[in-house]
C-alpha cells in the first residue's frame, strides 16, 4: 500500500456519535418519547430522501432541509405534532451538534501531522461546520456533497476530492465505517480504511464489524488509524 496524501473522512457514524447525540437531547427535552426509536428513525429515513433527490424528483437539497421533511414527517408519530416552529428548528438543529467519538480529535491530531485530513459527508457544509466547531475537529479542509452536488455514493463525490486537491484518486483514502461507502470509493480508485464503530446504532443493536475483503487497511478506532499509517 502507499501512503495516501489526503484521509476523507465520512462523518455520520464514523467520526461523530449521531444515535448517542440525538438520543440525549430528545431524553432531555421530551423525556415521555421513546429517544432510541425516534433516533432510528429519523436515521432510516436518510437514504430515502437522498434517493428523491437523485431521482430528480427534489432538485438538490441540502441534508438540513431533507432532515427536517423527516423530522416533519415523524413527529406524529411520537406524539409530538404540537411543537412549534422554533422549537422544530431547534431539534432539527441537533445534527449540527452531534458528540465525536471519544477517539476521535486525538486521533485526528495525531493523522493530520502527516497527512491532510478533510470531511466527506453528505452533511451540507454549514453544517459540517458548526459540528466542527463545536466538537474541536480539526480538519484542513470540509468537502461536503454540497460542494459536488450529487450525494455519496455517486463516484463525483469521491473523485471530486482528487480533484480539489489534485491528486490521483489512488492517493487518496475514504475513512469509513461503512461498507457500501467504502465499496463505492474503492471502485473510483481510492483507496479505503474501514474503522470500527460498533456502538453507532445504540448499544442495544451492536454493528458486526468484522473485517471484510477489499479495504486497504481495518482499524479499531481513530488512534489505530493513525497507528497503522505511522502517525
Amino acid at each position: 500500500m502507499t501512503q495516501p496524501r489526503i484521509l476523507a473522512f465520512d462523518i455520520f457514524g464514523t467520526v461523530v456519535d449521531w444515535h448517542g447525540s440525538i438520543v440525549q437531547e430528545v431524553q432531555a427535552l421530551y423525556p415521555q418519547v421513546d429517544a432510541n426509536a425516534f433516533a432510528l428513525a429519523w436515521r432510516a429515513g436518510y437514504q430515502p430522501a437522498m434517493q428523491r433527490v437523485r431521482s430528480g424528483e427534489l432538485g438538490w437539497t441540502r441534508i438540513d432541509e431533507l432532515h427536517r421533511l423527516i423530522l416533519d414527517e415523524l413527529l406524529p408519530r411520537f406524539g409530538l405534532a404540537h411543537l412549534a416552529e422554533a422549537d422544530r428548528v431547534h431539534l432539527n438543529r441537533v445534527w449540527h451538534r452531534l458528540n465525536a467519538w471519544p477517539d476521535v480529535v486525538a486521533g485526528l491530531q495525531r493523522l493530520k501531522t502527516r497527512h491532510t485530513i478533510t470531511s466527506l459527508s453528505n452533511g451540507n457544509i454549514g453544517l459540517l461546520t458548526n459540528m466542527a466547531k463545536r466538537a474541536g475537529l480539526p480538519w484542513d479542509c470540509i468537502l461536503s456533497a454540497e460542494v459536488f452536488r450529487a450525494y455519496k455514493p455517486d463516484a463525483a463525490t469521491y473523485l471530486g476530492v482528487a480533484q480539489v486537491f489534485d491528486v490521483s484518486p489512488s492517493e487518496v483514502m475514504l475513512c469509513a465505517a461503512h461498507h457500501d461507502d467504502l465499496a463505492a470509493a474503492r471502485a473510483c480508485g481510492l483507496q479505503t480504511a474501514y474503522i470500527e464503530r460498533p456502538l453507532e446504532f445504540g448499544a442495544q443493536h451492536i454493528k458486526d464489524v468484522s473485517p471484510q475483503p477489499g479495504n486497504d487497511l481495518h482499524a479499531r478506532d481513530m488512534g489505530h488509524l493513525a497507528e497503522l499509517l505511522g502517525c
